[in-house]
């Protein structure tokens, strides 16, 4: 069993769709928190009152403001007093750095098809390195919200096409966790 514990409803939502699209035979559990503060503070319990055995855990946490660095020893730091095999991933900066990694799939999703043509952008060629990606997206589709986005475009999203190099991280240790090979390059 691979579970996830994530610090948002939008990030159990995106990765629901497109885990389960991706990898319908294994068996996935995704809990969500209600911001960094509760998956801080309430994780450790989780893991350590987890009774299914063989299961694999994985924290994903948005970079925000943070040290990627920084975060991620204490994010261990917490986790591992539980389970000392836990793997945490950074999303640089934030879940929707990930979509810019796949505008095609945006595109898709939003059927906007001009979408696709940000990615040529200085400021967008690298999605890992947009500020503010959650208000850059807004910017060009108003209409996004953050939970039936994540959705509609996780629908979409193509792992070994998408350029977000947190992405990419994230999904080659859930395919090695599946023990699938075809792992997307880093």
């Amino acid at each position: 069993m691979l579970v996830i514990f994530t610090e948002e409803p939008s990030m159990k939502a995106f990765l629901e769709t497109i885990i389960r699209r991706r990898y319908p035979e294994i068996t996935l559990k995704i809990i969500a928190y209600h911001g960094k503060q509760d998956l801080e503070k309430n994780v450790a319990r989780h893991m350590q009152n987890w009774r299914i055995p063989n299961s694999k855990f994985v924290v994903v946490h948005d970079q925000d403001n943070w040290d990627c660095v920084t975060l991620k020893n204490k994010l261990i730091a917490i986790c591992c007093l539980a389970e000392p095999s836990v793997t945490v991933r950074i999303a640089c900066h934030e879940l929707e750095s990930w979509y810019w990694g796949d505008l095609a799939a945006v595109s898709t999703a939003f059927g906007k098809p001009s979408i696709t043509a940000l990615s040529r952008k200085r400021k967008y060629r690298v999605a890992d390195a947009i500020e503010n990606p959650k208000s850059e997206l807004k910017k060009h589709l108003p209409q996004y919200e953050q939970i039936a986005g994540a959705k509609a475009i996780a629908e979409h999203i193509d792992i070994t096409r998408n350029t977000s190099h947190s992405f990419r991280v994230f999904f080659r240790k859930v395919s090695e966790y599946v023990g699938t090979a075809d792992e997307c390059q880093a």
